[in-house]
């Protein structure tokens, strides 16, 4: 199986905190979509032929599309692709787009997913996010998703903002009991090098992320999602059981995607390439015929890097007998002698051949997998 990503570059406006690359005049954007349909053209076999289980619309923000033009989209990617009848087709939005008329025309065109951008439920906090919605309208977004017949709906949240206190972080967790939503990611406040709450922070205008506030809110989050019967499958994602995002469980397993549009990027098993990141070179690329701008063939030690960075920082972890089949029984035994001599026992568990963090580990995982690397 495979999945297919599709990257829509438009913002209404950029938030403070953002990184991803987006722009906020949509003057190319007829150009960008038709684009988009010849790339599924000249890309229509570098899957192999592998049913496609998931779609996701990321950006940017894909919900300012029009109905019609999502519609476009997805019967291209029908034409070029086999995806699977069951297929997790994922919209990602924001709260004001997400009215009533429009969810329903979402639901109609086939999309059964929705992940909504809502970051907070407190105003102060949204306004200095640089969000566009309200906190009122972040709820009714959530309901209007609900009545249409989505019941698949998470949200993403940040949290370790200096504006929100412990008090209120703990009352915007209790929001979420009241919301038919299935999923919720949660993530820690992170100044991005090209943000521009970076550039704040540079400049003295904004403090520093508070890296103590960020890990008693994270404990704060696990506590809750433990509480109210969400499974914390991966360091930022909860989920109620059968609700796990299979696009993101696709990724953290080395299942190979095919990403669309610019900056995106793509992997088959063994090499990643990725697409300009800008879209006048994009649409130059794709004029010319060209699949992408640059690509990687990942070394052995990369693939072992990359499988320890991934699967650690999923609840299932690593299966210890498939990374010794993969990588041979030295690395294995490395593996096991750096987690005896330099993990704390409290953040791991070993049991029958599978290593997995512990619910405290979560919180090190990218250092603690970053620590066994190895070089080649």
């Amino acid at each position: 199986m495979a999945g297919i990503y599709i990257h829509i570059p438009f913002c209404a406006s950029k938030c403070v905190y953002c990184g991803f690359y987006s722009v906020v005049s949509t003057s190319q954007r007829d150009a960008v979509l038709t684009a988009l349909k010849q790339e599924m053209e000249l890309r229509r076999d570098y899957l192999g032929g592998a049913p496609i289980h998931t779609i996701y619309f990321g950006g940017g923000t894909p919900t300012l599309l029009a109905p019609d033009e999502v519609a476009a989209l997805l019967a291209d990617l029908h034409r070029h692709f086999p995806v699977a009848p069951d297929a997790e087709i994922t919209m990602e939005g924001n709260p004001e787009q997400l009215t009533p008329d429009y969810c329903q025309t979402l639901r109609a065109l086939g999309v059964n997913r929705l992940s909504i951008g809502v970051q907070s439920f407190h105003d102060p906090v949204l306004q200095f996010m640089g969000r566009r919605h309200t906190a009122r309208e972040a709820i009714e977004a959530v309901h209007n998703a609900a009545a249409a017949g989505f019941h698949n709906i998470s949200i993403d949240l940040i949290y370790g903002v200096s504006e929100r206190d412990d008090r209120r972080w703990a009352d915007e967790l209790q929001r979420l009991a009241t919301l038919p939503i299935q999923h919720f990611s949660a993530y820690a406040l992170t100044p991005e090098e090209n943000s521009l709450l970076y550039k704040q922070i540079q400049h003295g205008r904004h403090a520093p992320v508070d890296e103590e506030m960020a890990t008693r809110q994270y404990q704060q989050l696990t506590d809750y999602a433990r509480e109210h019967s969400f499974e914390h499958y991966e360091v930022s994602n909860f989920a109620r059981p059968g609700f796990h995002s299979r696009h993101n469980s696709a990724y953290w397993d080395g299942t190979p995607y095919l990403g669309l549009g610019p900056t995106a990027h793509s992997f088959d098993g063994k090499s990643r390439q990725w697409n300009a990141g800008n879209i006048a070179q994009y649409l130059h690329d794709i004029a010319e015929g060209q699949d992408c701008a640059e690509r990687e063939t990942l070394a052995p030690a990369d693939q072992y890097n990359e499988t320890l960075l991934l699967r650690l920082r999923t609840r299932d972890g690593l299966d210890l007998q498939a990374l010794a089949s993969e990588f041979g029984e030295q690395r294995r035994k490395e593996l096991l002698a750096y987690f005896e001599k330099e993990v704390p026992q409290e953040h791991y568990t070993l049991t029958k051949n599978r290593l997995c963090l512990t619910e405290a580990g979560l919180w090190f995982a990218d250092g603690i997998a970053g620590n066994a690397f190895v070089e080649s």
